[in-house]
């Protein structure tokens, strides 16, 4: 998935999704604040009248959002199960976004089609080590084929609360203190993972990502290599 770190358009932009979401939510009625020793740099509690949650603000450049399972190996999410809401800002296309969008998932509804993209995807051979995260489309269909689809389309079963047409406006500026929202909590392994693979693209790591793509076990990828 995107290496939201690899220029400074997208770090940029990073930070604009995120301060969007925040932005959305406080239109919505709701004031937003750090949890206190939270100790997740995505968490945020928002209160609105007698209501309060905690909610995991989630960017994507690319209509994907991630959460690893537990680091410890227990049957779990980092950050997913301790959340009311997962607030997802995202952009509507990879290549040619037009809209910022910010869609408010119930985090029960979040959980389950993680659940069901973790399992789909170990029963497919698939191979999701410990700490690395799980990615899921907000936009494409939920279904089985391919295998990476369970557990799809957050997106369009919770319309968006906010959208922003990127033709005629830019995402807010985000604060400096924004630029690590997630890592520490949804996209460490992944994104350091992927900044290493662009570094030097072994053919295990090819494999494991048109894996992914194309919702097939690695062992059904064969690369072959001519010079």
């Amino acid at each position: 998935m995107t290496n939201v770190f690899g220029t400074r358009k997208k770090v940029a932009t990073k930070r604009g999704l995120f301060a969007f979401a925040v932005q959305t939510l406080e239109q919505e009625g709701w004031t937003v604040t750090r949890v206190p020793r939270g100790g997740k740099a995505s968490l945020r509690q928002i209160s609105r009248g007698q209501e309060t949650y905690r909610v995991s603000i989630r960017t994507s450049q690319d209509t994907w959002i991630a959460f690893p399972r537990d680091r410890s190996g227990k049957d779990g999410w980092v950050t997913l199960d301790d959340v009311d809401f997962v607030v997802a800002a995202s952009v509507n296309d990879k290549l040619n976004p037009t809209e910022a969008r910010v869609h408010m998932i119930p985090g029960d509804d979040a959980r389950d089609r993680f659940n069901r993209a973790y399992a789909a995807r170990m029963a497919a051979n698939h191979s999701i080590p410990q700490g690395r995260g799980v990615w899921v489309s907000l936009y494409e269909q939920d279904g089985n084929n391919p295998v990476n689809r369970v557990g799809a389309g957050a997106g369009l079963a919770h319309p968006a609360i906010g959208v922003l047409d990127l033709t005629k406006s830019s995402l807010p500026t985000g604060h400096d203190e924004d630029i690590d929202e997630e890592v520490d909590d949804s996209e460490e392994a992944t994104t350091n993972a992927s900044a290493q693979a662009e570094e030097a693209l072994t053919i295990p790591e090819a494999k494991r990502r048109l894996a992914v793509s194309l919702g097939v076990p690695e062992s059904a990828i064969k690369i072959t290599i001519e010079h």
